[in-house]
């Protein structure tokens, strides 16, 4: 074939990118392991820091399974359902129906003391919001909590996932006077209608704040019914 020829020019691509395509296929398919357990990994340290645990380095997976004792799935009438609590994506089930929705639970031993953390997911300004909620036992006041985002603006709606946002949680109430009520974000200096606990929302991240309030509400209503088994014992 002349190689001076239009045919073997596009020959040539035509090869040259069927190989350099299978070769970036076969890298690929080597990485996805490694990626894989990159993304477990993270979601291991943000649930650790639901419940207050910083990991040493290479240490998450280990120190995962030393403070999750058990993993359980339920449902909104509070029955349990399973207990593949890790392999549940929030992102997902999120938009099925409260009713239909399988509802992922980590059970925690922290100094002797148990803890549950229960994940939440939503909507920001930019793009998805989520976190973990971490609850006494008395399945009301809360532990501790992580909030995380994709691609909220730096210095506004991103500060939700710094400790000065998330640290307000600690010690709020979801049940009051017998009624269940998520945990708002509210501006400075305003105060809630129903008398629930709430927290200051971030300055100048109004609808991330607003975004982490919904979460809050359809992420953990429908845990209601477990939470209370859990507040009357």
């Amino acid at each position: 074939m002349n190689k001076q020829s239009s045919i073997y020019t596009i020959v040539y691509i035509v090869v040259l990118a069927g190989v350099v395509g299978a070769v970036l296929a076969m890298t690929s398919m080597g990485l996805r392991s490694r990626q894989q357990a990159n993304i477990d990994a993270d979601k291991m340290r943000q649930i650790l820091s639901a419940i207050r645990i910083v990991p040493e380095n290479g240490m998450i997976a280990q120190d995962f399974d030393k403070y999750v004792t058990r993993q359980i799935v339920v449902n909104e009438k509070g029955d349990s359902i399973g207990n593949d609590a890790f392999g549940i994506d929030m992102a997902t089930e999120s938009k099925v129906a409260a009713a239909e929705r399988r509802l992922p639970l980590y059970v925690c031993d922290v100094d002797g003391a148990r803890k549950y953390v229960v994940p939440v997911y939503g909507a920001g300004l930019w793009g998805p919001i989520w976190g973990y909620v971490a609850l006494d036992s008395d399945g009301s006041t809360i532990y501790g909590a992580y909030f995380a985002h994709e691609g909220e603006t730096p210095g506004l709606g991103a500060e939700i996932e710094k400790p000065a946002f998330s640290d307000q949680f600690r010690g709020k109430e979801l049940w009051k006077h017998g009624e269940f009520y998520p945990v708002n974000v509210l501006k400075k200096g305003t105060k809630p209608t129903a008398g629930e606990d709430y927290v200051d929302a971030v300055s100048g991240g109004t609808i991330t704040s607003k975004g982490v309030a919904a979460m809050l509400d359809s992420g953990l209503t429908p845990y209601k019914a477990y939470l209370q088994s859990l507040t009357a014992k």
